[in-house]
């Protein structure tokens, strides 16, 4: 029994070696001779500040960058002059904004966008609390709310997201082979509780644990159109599921701006551990290794070349069905461009993703992307990786606000089997 158990967690150990090593020989082949940097603030609230434009190296553009901002209140207001922003002190400040938003599960949508920001001391990391209540045109009902709070001296960042969804989604099956033809619609409400405490070990590197909590039920499935018996039923899965437990974190992160990185490093590692015990419908483990790079092409310019790795294996147990990884089911939910979310779903998940990010306007206001990825994905636990499914398209980039560089986001993704669609977002994609 013994032999059998060293020979188990050996080969477990192996493979995920070997997805370790394969995203850091890839990351490191192509940035190996590049520089690190420090990242400078996490958020940054809306406001205006002076630029200049570094394409112009010789004969420096004095203007002002603009953002959406600057061009709404120059409409309604001639005399409109654009001012410095104020700083972010202990002092909470906040926003809310109405806005509309466009994905291919959810179509029209509808949300409010509220934030808070403020700092927990001088000199310390920018904290925030946003909530993004939507109501979607397939009657999706999505209430998210995400915390991000540093201590004095950023010696430990509490990160907390919590969910609920009402939320209808279809799943093509299990794999990367599955037909874009055996679509099941599912129907199921969701609730999220997850809470992480990262400690400053040395400069950029933090570590630290978490606990995590998700709860769906009203499980149900339409079927397949052709009557055969569908993934999900094949599973197993239930009309409830419960995953609990503890998750073990380690971060890394040098990034010049965390909203739009320009250059910089990111990886970070989650082993998650789910017990029966603390109330889990099964005892499941799984590994989410994440690394990305940016720097700039040319680096006398404000273009950005961006690559991401992006890895969700289960190591042993049986996930419930929705627990699965799956396309577009990251925490940013961005995953897959160019597909549906949850378009892809299996026990294992290997997904690599480029991104050239330029200018348009010298102003910054306007900006464009052109994006490939790339994605596999296994079937049940304990099966191989299948076919490698690719994504891409083109984008554009509206400046909403200058000085933490956020975008909005407009994507046009192509995929296999006549996938495509258009993906709109608050924020960079990765």
């Amino acid at each position: 029994m013994q032999l059998l158990t060293r020979f188990y967690l050996g080969t477990i150990i192996m493979r995920i070696k070997k997805i370790l090593v394969l995203t850091f020989v890839f990351t490191g082949l192509l940035f190996w001779n590049t520089r690190l940097y420090a990242q400078d603030k996490r958020y940054i609230p809306l406001g205006h500040t002076k630029y200049k434009d570094t394409l112009l190296v010789a004969h420096p553009d004095t203007t002002f960058e603009k953002d959406l901002f600057d061009v709404i209140k120059s409409v309604f207001d001639k005399n409109y002059k654009q001012t410095k922003a104020d700083s972010v002190t202990t002092k909470p400040v906040i926003s809310i904004v109405p806005a509309v938003g466009y994905t291919l599960q959810t179509n029209l949508a509808g949300t409010l966008s509220g934030n808070v920001v403020f700092r927990m001391a001088p000199n310390t990391r920018i904290s925030t609390i946003t909530v993004n209540p939507a109501y979607t045109q397939k009657k999706q009902v999505i209430v998210p709310l995400q915390s991000n709070i540093w201590t004095k001296n950023n010696q430990y960042d509490f990160i907390g997201d919590f969910r609920f969804y009402k939320y209808p989604q279809s799943s093509f099956g299990l794999g990367s082979n599955s037909n874009l033809a055996n679509e099941n619609p599912l129907d199921y409400s969701f609730f999220r509780f997850y809470e992480t405490v990262l400690k400053r070990i040395a400069g950029n590197f933090y570590a630290g644990l978490g606990y995590i909590f998700d709860d769906r039920w009203n499980m149900s499935e339409k079927g397949l159109a052709n009557g055969a018996v569908s993934d999900f039923e094949k599973y197993n899965s239930g009309t409830r599921s419960i995953s609990t437990g503890v998750t073990f974190n380690a971060l890394f992160d040098s990034r010049d701006n965390s909203i739009n990185a320009s250059k910089g490093f990111y990886a970070s590692l989650q082993y998650r551990d789910n017990y029966s015990f603390l109330g889990s419908t099964t005892a499941w483990r799984s590994l989410i290794v994440d690394v990305r790079r940016y720097y700039k092409f040319p680096e006398s310019s404000d273009n950005v070349l961006a690559f991401w790795s992006y890895d969700w294996l289960v190591i042993n147990g049986k996930p419930a069905y929705l627990d699965l990884p799956a396309t577009g089911h990251d925490p940013a939910n961005t995953t897959g461009r160019g597909y549906i979310q949850g378009r892809f779903r299996g026990a294992q998940m290997v997904y690599l993703e480029s991104e050239y990010r330029f200018k348009i306007t010298r102003n910054g206001l306007l900006g464009g992307v052109a994006f490939i990825n790339a994605q596999s994905f296994s079937a049940a636990p304990g099966t191989r990786l299948q076919n490698i499914q690719p994504g891409f398209g083109p984008g554009l980039r509206i400046k909403l606000n200058k000085v933490s560089k956020t975008n909005i986001a407009l994507d046009y993704g192509f995929g296999r089997e006549g996938s495509k669609g258009l993906f709109i977002n608050v924020g960079e994609v990765f």
